[in-house]
């Protein structure tokens, strides 16, 4: 007699063959073409052919993200003999078609890549060159606005300067990349998006704000010159080496090639600037004199345009993004401030600090994204820059509306308090000996 154990054991036994059989019932599954770029809104027809399928085995194809790329209706396959099916593109992104088992769900046979792409319009172009000439414009600004002999000054009291760029170019840069894997552990475009947004320089609208606040302004402007100079030598820095991981993890190559153009790129016209400043006096005091208005003008027209023409940013957004939004500009006031007070900075310049080290210039970033990556990439990454552009400034609107509830209230009260003193009855300032009151005099009695 057989012992139940053995029985069991070869049972089990039959049982995985059978699995493994059913598994394989499809050894492979080929795809014409074997990968396909699609653009959102289009149908193409795919052509596949199976091998080695058993009789009375079936097989269905599918999509893995039907959000990016879905099939037409559902395909199932049960014979050897070729067909085609209709693939519709849906939304941006990177997916693929794949075969399984209909019985086990098992994975089986080959895929096809696809990649969903936005149809690049007329409006797109005009963006990107729009906003290459503006950025080109606000560093011939930059170049004509930069006091060169107060550089040297900079050396013998670097204080503020040197906490403004350990913020933006260590700080910064450390917070985005690390957050970012808290963020998009499985996501390394989105990665690269915060990081290509906080290794950018701080922007114009740091002076803007900091007047608002009633920071150092003359501390702020220093500081964006510096950390713009500086961006040239740190963007790429920072690119070629902890960017370099994100990229790889993306399976992206690194764009040295157009980070250096972009650096020579923004070069040119901080040169051009420097010697309108030299030998056309006039022109470059009156540049000097719009920058702060002109550095507003681009950061509303690269947010407003950017999401007025790419709607579809929105259909991206999700409670990551806004938190990512949030965390680069927000993190970045917060150590800013903290950091400066415990190094006894003054309170207007550690308002200049904190600004300054918070609001990254994310016009340039997009620029970036949209300069060095394909299209696919920069249309998925520029979400970031967009989401921080739009949480930037609410905690600092907030802090100016309390200011003025506090200066509109406080204040009064304490003028009131003056008041009444003024009013009150004199009294003798030495009570001893009795002394009069100093009548011709108030102010001195006061």
């Amino acid at each position: 007699m057989v012992p139940k154990t053995l029985i069991v054991i070869e049972a089990t036994f039959v049982l995985l063959f059978c699995n493994v059989l059913l598994a394989n019932a499809v050894a492979n599954i080929s795809f014409t073409p074997s990968n396909i770029t699609i653009h959102m809104g289009e149908i193409e027809t795919i052509e596949y052919s199976v091998t080695s399928i058993d009789e009375g085995t079936t097989c269905e194809l599918y999509s893995e993200n039907e959000h990016i790329a879905y099939l037409e209706k559902v395909i199932n396959i049960s014979t050897t003999s070729p067909g085609s099916f209709k693939l519709h593109g849906n939304f941006l992104g990177h997916t693929f078609i794949s075969c399984r088992n209909k019985l086990t769900l098992t994975r089986i046979g080959g895929q096809l890549d696809v990649q969903c792409l936005r149809r690049q319009r007329v409006v797109d172009t005009i963006f990107t060159a729009s906003t290459a000439s503006f950025v080109a414009i606000i560093y011939i600004n930059f170049g004509c606005a930069v006091n060169w002999g107060e550089l040297k000054n900079l050396l013998k009291k670097p204080n503020g300067p040197l906490l403004g760029f350990w913020g933006q170019f260590i700080l910064m840069p450390l917070i985005s990349y690390g957050m970012g894997f808290v963020l998009f552990p499985n996501n390394p475009t989105m990665r690269l998006g915060m990081f290509f947004t906080g290794v950018t320089p701080g922007g114009g609208a740091s002076n803007i704000w900091t007047a608002i606040l009633e920071g150092n302004i003359d501390l702020s402007i220093l500081m964006t010159t510096v950390s713009t100079i500086a961006a040239f030598g740190m963007i790429p820095l920072w690119m070629f080496t902890l960017g370099a991981t994100i990229f790889n993890d993306a399976n992206i190559a690194v764009p040295y090639s157009q980070i250096a153009t972009y650096v020579v790129g923004l070069i040119i016209p901080l040169g051009i600037g420097y010697f309108i400043q030299r030998y056309l006096v006039k022109v470059g005091l009156f540049l000097k004199k719009i920058l702060k208005g002109f550095s507003s003008l681009l950061i509303l027209f690269i947010i407003i345009f950017a999401i007025v023409t790419n709607l579809y940013l929105f259909e991206l957004f999700s409670w990551q993004i806004v938190v990512a939004g949030m965390v680069i500009p927000w993190m970045g006031y917060s150590v800013g401030y903290i950091v400066a007070k415990i190094l006894k900075q003054s309170n207007s310049d550690a308002i200049a600090i904190a600004v300054e080290i918070g609001i990254q210039n994310t016009g340039i970033s997009i620029f970036l994204l949209r300069f060095s990556l394909d299209s696919l990439y920069a249309d998925l990454t520029t979400v970031i820059p967009v989401s921080v552009a739009i949480m930037t400034p609410i905690p600092l609107g907030l802090l100016f509306i309390c200011m003025k509830i506090k200066q509109r209230f406080w204040s009064g009260e304490k003028a009131l308090v003056t008041v009444e003193k003024k009013n009150s009855p004199r009294r003798s300032i030495s009570s001893k000996k009795g002394d009069a009151p100093d009548v011709d005099n108030p102010v001195k009695e006061a």
